[in-house]
């Protein structure tokens, strides 16, 4: 009855984190209370996922990866790499080089959210489509992220898991042979492959890439127009039609967002509306569409606006609200033009949009209000930042606690857990980071993530569901030894990879694996790295890994992009472990 009742768990969370109906963080919650309330887990086994070593380092990491985003440390490293690539060889290079650097000690999403901005500037300058830069740049940020313990928050939860069940917590450089490998592998074949795998899709023009042409247009007021007199607010421009007003221009002044500015014969209303909307308006309202204007960004960035692309970050507080819940554009101080979401293009009814993460939001607004909008932790403006950082004196320091924290658990002089915490500690004494900044930088929702699915990977043990599957696996393989299950194993883990949560699958892998091993008389290490591995390298979807997300809206991809380039590195990453990993860790 437990097995049945655990398996059934076990399929209701894939089924949920697959069709992303719930967030992830709540299905976690929901598999927790239901694992409590059938008594599959004790109430202490329940609560373990929050005092586990690896969900309080994993909330650690995300601290000392602001701690060196705060100083500007990786940002000065990334606008370096990207200014020496003087070919496009050269400067992919370069790019996955240096990402993969920083990856390998740094959360991943953390990395490409610094790098991104300088991707896309160096990308225009150079007149060189930002389609053939940023699926590398997502891939090579996981390439790095497999080389150390502390390179993604895969490797620090199935190293929990391991020492939890006897086998023994990871060192931290115990990944970089077979990771090198990778890294070097994957590498190559973008190097030689990736100029014609990728599309050439994304323009530089903003209004360009969100087809906004006949979307915005110049309404002037005529003579005749009874909203003379009237402000924009009194007109009620808007309520039946879905336009909105961005600005007034008179002659040589201009009005930005101008609610309460009586109109006068002559006015031109900048306007964001459908085609069919803006005729309508000149049908009944007296203004006539200026059929000189033409939109580029120039057009809208004239004077004190500024047109910008940003990103709803991995961790932000706006995703599940709309834009008028947020009251965006008073929050904020800018206009929504439109939302592009997994190479859809919305431009309509904009208000009631539910935002979700990886949501790219074209912006316009005052100059200042936009460079205020890049130290919101909620949006990553995608336009490299000319401000000096806030702590940016602090730099150096920050990179030297980072580096203490890597010395220290790589020479097994304290736990990475030990390490992690006094490197949190050295960062906000110093100054590099202020508290504030480092509770908003965990992102919880992974936390609560961990908190919830540990302990199914508990019930899996215990109920012996785990040996049920692994009995299973072995019967289909037909005995055919523990490479062919170590494949087996590794092949599994992409495939849920692919279209759930990497840590999730980790999770309910990971006790899979050690019963296997147990089952076949065989160290449990080998499958464990197999399910490690694979849970860490997400190439075929946009939505397999977070930094996949973030660079579909903003390299203009489409789902099958990542197909035609993912799919062949996932096979050769499989290659490459089912052969490597008996080499380094034996059976």
């Amino acid at each position: 009855m437990e097995i049945a009742l655990v398996l059934a768990i076990l399929v209701g969370a894939v089924a949920l984190f697959a069709t992303e109906k719930l967030p992830v963080d709540q299905v976690a919650l929901l598999v927790l209370a239901a694992l409590l309330l059938f008594g599959l887990v004790t109430p202490a086994e329940g609560i373990s996922g929050l005092s586990n070593p690896a969900t309080v380092t994993v909330a650690a990491m995300f601290v000392l990866s602001a701690g060196l985003q705060k100083t500007g440390a990786v940002s000065a490293l990334g606008a370096l790499l990207v200014r020496w690539g003087g070919n496009h060889f050269l400067l992919l290079a370069l790019l996955m080089g240096g990402i993969g650097l920083v990856s390998a000690f740094i959360n991943n999403t953390a990395a490409v959210a610094v790098f991104l901005p300088l991707v896309l500037t160096t990308a225009a300058a150079r007149k060189v489509s930002s389609s053939k830069l940023l699926i590398p740049l997502s891939y090579a940020s996981q390439f790095g992220g497999v080389c150390t313990l502390i390179g993604t928050s895969t490797n620090l939860l199935v190293s929990a898991i391991a020492e939890r069940s006897g086998v023994g917590a990871f060192s931290m450089f115990e990944f970089a042979g077979l990771g090198l490998i990778m890294f070097a592998a994957g590498t190559v074949y973008l190097l030689l492959l990736s100029r014609w795998l990728l599309p050439d899709r994304r323009g530089a023009q903003l209004t360009q890439n969100y087809q906004l042409g006949e979307y915005i247009t110049e309404l002037r007021v005529t003579k005749e127009s009874p909203f003379i007199g009237q402000t924009v607010l009194d007109t009620k421009l808007g309520e039946s039609q879905d336009t909105t007003v961005l600005e007034l221009i008179r002659g040589e002044r201009k009005v930005w967002s101008p609610l309460r500015e009586p109109l006068q014969a002559g006015d031109i209303l900048l306007v964001r509306g459908k085609v069919k909307d803006l005729v309508a308006l000149r049908n009944t309202t007296g203004l006539e569409i200026e059929p000189e204007f033409k939109l580029k960004d120039e057009a809208l960035e004239e004077g004190d606006l500024d047109l910008v692309e940003a990103l709803v970050a991995p961790h932000s507080r706006l995703a599940g609200h709309t834009l008028s819940g947020l009251d965006f554009h008073w929050r904020y101080k800018a206009i929504v033009l439109a939302v592009q979401r997994r190479g859809q293009l919305l431009r309509e009814k904009l208000a009631n949009v539910r935002l979700r993460f990886g949501d790219a939001l074209l912006l316009l607004g005052p100059k200042e209000e936009i460079a205020r909008l890049r130290a919101d932790d909620n949006l990553i403006v995608l336009e490299e930042r000319r401000d000096v950082p806030l702590h940016a004196r602090k730099a150096p320091l920050a990179l030297a606690i980072i580096a203490g924290v890597v010395i220290l658990a790589a020479l097994n002089i304290q736990p990475i857990l030990v390490t992690a915490i006094l490197g949190c500690a050295a960062l906000t004494v110093a100054g590099c980071l202020r508290l504030e900044d480092a509770y908003r930088a965990v992102d919880w929702k992974v936390i609560v993530l961990l908190a919830g699915v540990l302990p199914l990977g508990i019930a899996l043990e215990k109920s012996g569901a785990a040996q049920l599957i692994a009995d299973t696996t072995i019967r289909l393989t037909k005995d055919a030894g523990p490479v062919v299950v170590l494949a087996a194993l590794y092949l599994l883990t992409a495939v849920l990879t692919e279209c759930m949560s990497n840590n999730a699958a980790a999770v309910l892998l990971a006790p899979i694996a050690i019963t296997a091993a147990t089952k076949l008389g065989v160290s449990p290490k080998p499958f464990l790295m197999a399910v490690t591995f694979a849970a860490s390298t997400s190439f075929a979807t946009p939505v397999g890994y977070q930094t996949n997300t973030m660079v579909y809206n903003a390299g203009g991809y489409r789902f099958t992009d990542f197909m035609k380039v993912g799919i062949p590195l996932n096979l050769i990453f499989w290659g490459l472990s089912v052969y490597f990993i008996p080499k380094f860790w034996p059976f």
